[in-house]
């Protein structure tokens, strides 16, 4: 006994098909940039306060131009 088999629907498959791998494509870009935003974005913020928290622009001028970096400025003796 040879059982019939159905014929597949075609009528509307891309579309569904296109709905759901849209839905999931837009879900996991969501999910990756927040855990983007997470694991960098904030941390590097954090580093970035940190650093200027303690940054002295003066000290650091003025150790760059004892160092001779700067053409326009004569160095301290």
């Amino acid at each position: 006994m040879s059982s019939v088999i159905a014929k597949p629907v075609m009528r509307g498959l891309l579309a569904k098909r296109l709905r759901l791998h849209l839905a999931v494509a837009f879900t996991l870009s969501i999910a990756c940039a927040g855990a983007f935003k997470v694991a960098v974005g904030d941390s590097r913020k954090k580093a970035y306060a940190d650093f200027y928290k303690k940054y002295d622009a003066m000290k650091s001028f003025e150790a760059m131009r004892d160092a001779g970096i700067f053409e326009s400025v004569k160095p301290r003796k």
